[in-house]
């Protein structure tokens, strides 16, 4: 198995930010979706496609929406997933101090000078740590 480079470890580490946002606006529409379900015929509440023909026929229309729940569901939880992944590279280093920085960095998103602040180390010293975490991590 082939190591990773810095760069694409750091590529790695910035998915938790990303996959965390997608899977809150994924919770967001799965919301609105179970909200819309208790008015099915209703254009202004849903844009949910609807049966064909006979309006009170909603078997196609339950079809639908048990589809998109599905593929909603699959979507979170390949999110979610992935920013385990993330979390648990992060966890399994040894040093805390790494642990802290890449947290900071990846986890909570913070910019450098935040995370000098929050970790009470000077910039130059951060990037060592910083360094040394990504030599260290195993993605």
């Amino acid at each position: 198995m082939q190591e990773k480079s810095s760069n694409e470890k750091k590529k790695y580490l910035e998915q938790y930010i990303k996959c965390k946002a997608a899977v809150t606006r994924i919770e967001e529409q799965i919301k609105n979706l179970e909200s819309s379900k208790m008015f099915p015929g209703s254009k202004i509440i849903t844009d949910m496609p609807m049966a064909q023909g006979d309006s009170k026929d909603l078997s196609g229309y339950a079809a639908k929406y048990d589809e998109l729940f599905t593929m909603m569901k699959k979507a979170r939880y390949d999110q979610i997933n992935i920013y385990m992944q993330v979390f648990r590279a992060i966890e399994m280093l040894e040093d805390e101090t790494e642990k802290k920085v890449l947290t900071e960095r990846y986890i909570n998103g913070f910019q450098w000078e935040d995370v000098c602040t929050i970790v009470k180390y000077e910039w130059a010293q951060i990037h060592r740590i910083h360094a040394s975490g990504l030599k260290h991590i195993k993605i």
